[in-house]
């Protein structure tokens, strides 16, 4: 699993080159895990082949249009699940303190609540509290696989993903409560969101997918393997 959430997380991550000449082996890293069951890999692979096939600067504006423009396509949990409230800050300083605690520190620019920072943070866990953990916000990644679903988007396959490997079924009380935080229609375009986003410098979130991100704690977990077998 944790190899696996490793991807999800780099997928989930703006387009790089180093994710567009990695996705084949992402995709062969998480066939060769096995912990996804076989239909979550097909929802999947839709995007691996875009990731490794479309011209860079489409993907890019794809990603902005998707999760920077859009509140109902927010990569920070805590705005599905709390939406304006004051009770979303407490829980950032509360999921931040069970980083620190696991060992994990946050670069200045990472929010704990971005979505690949928590899939990173669950690849750090045992598996049963890894899907544990998943589970919790189940309903929130439910939602967004719908909305991405309806808009036509094949990232819908990495919050499928997410569900799959939690191993829950969302509720769906929980889940109309995500579209309440966060209609799943956003406002139109004169009505701008001006939640500041996050800033993503060079070796920051939007680089997860960099030498220092997913890829390459996948690629080294193969090396491992392959030193392993040759054994």
């Amino acid at each position: 699993m944790r190899i696996t959430l490793n991807a999800l997380a780099a997928l989930l991550a703006y387009p790089s080159d180093d994710l567009k000449a990695h996705a084949a082996e992402i995709a062969d890293a998480v066939r060769a895990e096995g912990a996804l069951p076989r239909v979550a890999f097909q929802q999947l692979q839709p995007l691996l082949d875009r990731i490794a096939d479309d011209d860079l600067l489409d993907q890019q504006s794809n990603y902005s249009e998707l999760f920077d423009r859009s509140r109902s396509l927010s990569l920070h949990l805590f705005e599905h699940v709390h939406g304006d409230s004051r009770e979303r800050g407490q829980a950032m300083i509360d999921l931040g303190h069970q980083y620190i605690e696991s060992g994990i520190f946050l670069e200045a620019s990472e929010l704990p609540d971005f979505i690949p920072v928590f899939l990173e943070y669950a690849s750090c866990l045992p598996a049963a509290e890894a899907r544990e953990t998943l589970g919790q916000p189940a309903h929130v990644f439910a939602a967004l696989a719908e909305r991405l679903h309806k808009r036509g988007s094949d990232y819908a396959g990495v919050f499928h993903a997410v569900v799959a490997l939690a191993g829950v079924r969302p509720d769906a009380g929980a889940v109309a409560q995500v579209d309440e935080n966060t209609p799943p229609v956003d406002p139109s375009v004169e009505d701008d969101w001006e939640e500041t986003p996050v800033s993503f410098s060079a070796g920051a979130a939007h680089e997860m997918g960099g030498p220092t991100g997913p890829v390459a704690r996948i690629r080294a977990s193969n090396r491992v393997k392959a030193q392993e077998a040759g054994r």
